[in-house]
């Protein structure tokens, strides 16, 4: 039987000799709260100039910001993703308080809120951020103000850069995340696994290896784009199996596209363990 504490302290006792760990974060501490930040794809939805009847509906769970999630517990406080409407969400999730910020890959919709970090660094000084280094790079080169140490503009957003490794666990304050490596068509993202909860996004295709990771959980969150195939993301089709492969109690869809459909009328073609996730949807895991 899949046991995540065993297979976490054998990730730590791997790890390198570079990074610490301590044991005692292998125990489970306080509810995870999840809050979907946003469940879009990478237009959102509405989309600009798009006359589609979803992109007109006047449910507001078929209003969606680009795709992301506020992780927290205790007095701990983790963003996935922080893409071009973060300012917006940051305001409508009353988030108050960052620790760091994990990034599954380089693209767009989940990386170019990056300048509005600035009131966080103002009150709690340089952000974390966890990426593979591939991404680091890019942000590097794209955000080159931020990292700049000469003639550096005083107002500009400040970092601290942690690189994720797959295999590799890290602490985020005082719990794991394990990374789960999956392909977006040719290009790696990373998925995370914190406790018995696991968010993936973008995902295509995943290596056999990495779903012994995602064994025995209480909540999944997957994308599913729409119900056509796509060549970089599940479709809805795809994500259904995939769920169904993994069993977690529930599973939540996110980066979803106007052409899924309205959300009210998908909902009632999923299994019950399935819900199509929405813009400030709160959930205790």
């Amino acid at each position: 039987m899949f046991k995540f504490g065993d297979y976490v302290t054998k990730l730590i006792n791997s790890a390198s000799h570079e990074r610490e760990f301590n044991p005692i974060f292998v125990k489970k501490t306080h509810q995870l709260k999840v809050y979907f930040l946003g469940t879009g794809t990478s237009q959102g939805i509405p989309i600009i100039g798009i006359d589609h009847e979803v992109c007109k509906s006047t449910d507001f769970k078929d209003k969606r910001l680009r795709v992301s999630a506020w992780i927290s517990w205790e007095d701990h406080s983790y963003v996935i993703d922080c893409g071009p409407d973060f300012r917006q969400q940051m305001l409508s999730s009353n988030c108050r308080k960052l620790d760091g910020i994990l990034f599954t890959h380089e693209h767009a919709d989940h990386t170019a809120g990056l300048d509005d970090i600035r009131p966080f660094n103002f009150k709690q000084g340089a952000m974390p951020i966890y990426a593979h280094k591939r991404v680091l790079a890019n942000i590097e080169q794209r955000f080159d103000y931020i990292f700049k140490t000469v003639d550096r503009y005083p107002g500009a957003p400040s970092v601290k850069t942690f690189e994720i490794e797959n295999n590799q666990p890290f602490a985020i304050g005082n719990k794991i995340a394990i990374p789960v490596s999956v392909w977006h068509g040719n290009l790696q993202v990373f998925g995370f696994r914190i406790d018995d909860f696991a968010y993936l996004t973008d995902v295509k295709t995943i290596d056999e290896e990495e779903i012994a990771k995602l064994k025995g959980l209480k909540v999944l969150v997957v994308n599913a784009l729409r119900e056509q195939p796509h060549d970089t993301h599940f479709n809805l089709q795809e994500a259904l199996d995939f769920i169904a492969l993994l069993k977690p109690e529930k599973a939540y869809l996110t980066h979803i596209s106007h052409m899924l459909g309205f959300h009210e009328e998908v909902q009632k073609k999923l299994p019950k363990n399935v819900f199509l996730a929405y813009d400030n949807l709160e959930i205790t895991i």
